[in-house]
């Protein structure tokens, strides 16, 4: 089963070398500088430049916009599936699960929202992905709002200290 490891960004080294990730999607601010892990090749290595806003219009701040969710959509579209993929922000619990969602729902389009969205919320109670995220990538997938009110219907996550990753399949599990 494929799975999408969600991390903030302090962990990120320690969870690709745990999991295996061999390739990151990084939603950073402008002004963030980080290392990427040697583990990560960087010709597999997504970064967007993106502030956790979920409105246009703040001053210096870059929302997140279409043509960073088209990104994201398509390196999940060539992330050929046989590790795990990282997918960070600084505190791993709003740009990066939004991403996570959205990449899933990209790459498994018959599933449902609802589904994927309490999945996610399993897998971490402090997730609260980012709504500005969901809601272009709920346009660009054509979900017809169905992702919007998926995640609106796990409110939001508890309080986080930005220091737990966590991990959730991009599709349900089959049976049998």
């Amino acid at each position: 089963m494929t799975r999408i490891v969600v991390s903030p960004l302090a962990r990120i080294a320690e969870m690709a070398v745990r999991h295996g990730a061999r390739e990151m999607v990084s939603l950073m601010a402008k002004e963030q500088a980080f290392h990427r892990p040697g583990v990560i090749s960087a010709s597999r290595h997504l970064l967007l430049h993106m502030n956790d806003i979920a409105f246009k219009g703040t001053g210096n701040l870059v929302a997140p916009g279409e043509a960073h969710v088209r990104e994201i959509i398509d390196f999940a579209a060539a992330w050929d599936q046989s590790a795990p993929l990282l997918v960070h922000c600084w505190m791993g619990v709003s740009r990066s699960p939004a991403a996570a969602l959205v990449a899933a729902l990209s790459l498994v389009p018959d599933q449902d929202e609802t589904a994927l969205a309490e999945r996610l919320r399993a897998a971490s109670p402090y997730a609260t992905p980012n709504t500005r995220i969901i809601e272009i990538g709920d346009a660009l997938l054509d979900r017809k709002g169905r992702l919007v009110d998926a995640v609106r219907a796990i409110g939001r996550g508890a309080e986080a200290d930005g220091n737990a990753p966590f991990m959730f399949t991009i599709a349900p599990e089959k049976a049998g």
